[in-house]
């Protein structure tokens, strides 16, 4: 199923009192309203698991960006790095804190009117089931936040991301299809919501409870892995260690870290990650917000923020990406706009990661110049000049102005 059919139709079943949203309230719901109506500010109550800090990893600024609890891959690190996004460099989304979480004594809790019964599952015993590896991208909804404000002049709230809120990685574990069934899955199940261990997320004043969004039961028995593994390695902890969910083709916060228990249900589920967050509003948009797409086509080059070129030929080289699947074509400018020029197409093209690509530029000038790179995926889907505004700054698609100085 597609993820914004999807969540359109969880809206209007929560609106009309047919879908459960397990202690979140339509009051609540109204009350987040008005918060991000006037830009409530986000913030976070006490971690319902130790945790060690906002992020556990070394963030090297020659690596990263760090917002608070999150840290943004800057481009530069990527380039000569392979398909894969090393583990080093992976960029962090968190709500709160990175949770300490001990794999020997974690479970996963498996529960609700979709099951036969409820159902705990081990570590060691999640191993011991069939595996599998997949190869995805996952990227917040918010990358290229900043990007509004910087070229289009305009206001919005959250991590101001550039391009690197994304990451490719290798996933090695179970599918989620093969636990549901291993703990008796029932022919009426609807909903599948997995809910992470970190802490509890506060909006608005309300305690939204543990970061937590619904899937429609086709798309958890079709390609939704439960992962212990990340490129070879285990899975770090602020990458969802033990275990954490990756949902291919969706925005990011699908993929829920830390996962500590799913509940399966034979009724519509509902959260406030899928109808009050992840939700478009602004001037273009009706009152209560438009409810999030997919991820739209982007593209980035493996170089700085207003890097300094020779004035020689270079290689530039980048990533292309789309929800949509597999990249057909990039193009890429050199003098802003102006001219384009076909960019060459190298390694895997898979239809839930991205394209790398390349191309040889000869500055005939020093000075400003302006790179521009526009891809095109196999629906004909590309990105525009530029794309319409919204408050949460989420889905930046257009064509980014990259700044570089020959010298």
């Amino acid at each position: 199923m597609e993820e914004t059919t999807y969540d359109r139709t969880r809206l209007e079943q929560w609106r009309g009192g047919q879908a459960s949203g397990r202690g979140f309230s339509r009051r609540d719901l109204m009350t987040l309203a008005a918060a991000l109506g006037v830009g409530g500010v986000l913030g976070a109550a006490a971690p319902a698991r130790a945790a060690a800090g906002p992020i556990v990893k070394p963030l090297p600024p020659e690596l990263f960006t760090v917002f608070g609890t999150n840290a943004e891959t800057k481009w530069e690190a990527l380039k000569g790095a392979g398909y894969l996004v090393p583990v080093d460099r992976f960029f962090v989304r968190n709500h709160t804190s990175t949770p300490v979480v001990d794999p020997v004594a974690y479970r996963l809790r498996l529960f609700g009117s979709g099951l036969r019964g409820p159902a705990e599952f081990s570590l060691d015993q999640l191993k011991c089931l069939p595996k599998t590896t997949v190869t995805a991208a996952v990227e917040c909804a918010g990358n290229g936040r900043s990007l509004f404000t910087s070229q289009q002049g305009q206001t919005v709230s959250g991590t101001a991301w550039k391009l690197g809120a994304i990451g490719v990685g290798r996933w090695h574990g179970v599918r989620l299809s093969t636990v549901l069934r291993a703990a008796g899955l029932r022919h009426d199940a609807v909903d599948v919501q997995p809910q992470g261990l970190d802490a509890n997320f506060v909006s608005g004043g309300v305690d939204l409870g543990p970061v937590r969004r619904p899937l429609p039961i086709a798309k958890a028995l079709d390609d939704v892995l439960l992962a212990w593994e990340l490129n070879g390695e285990p899975l770090p902890p602020d990458h969802g260690a033990p275990l954490r969910v990756v949902v291919p083709g969706w925005i990011g916060i699908s993929s829920i870290k830390w996962v500590g228990a799913i509940e399966v249900a034979a009724e519509p589920l509902f959260s406030p990650w899928n109808t009050q967050f992840y939700r478009l509003f602004g001037e273009s948009y009706p009152a209560e917000g438009t409810l999030i797409d997919e991820q739209v086509v982007k593209s980035a080059f493996e170089l700085a923020w207003n890097a300094t070129l020779p004035l020689a030929r270079t290689t530039l080289t980048g990533r292309s990406w789309s929800a949509n699947g597999p990249i057909r074509r990039v193009d890429v400018s050199t003098d802003g706009g102006t001219s384009w020029r076909r960019a060459h197409t190298t390694g895997p093209n898979l239809p839930h990661a991205w394209q790398q690509w390349h191309i040889d530029w000869s500055p005939a000038t020093t000075g400003q110049h302006t790179l521009i790179a526009r891809a095109t995926d196999v629906t004909g889907a590309t990105q525009p000049v530029t794309v319409p505004h919204n408050t949460l700054g989420y889905l930046f698609g257009a064509q980014v102005r990259h700044p570089v100085t020959v010298a």
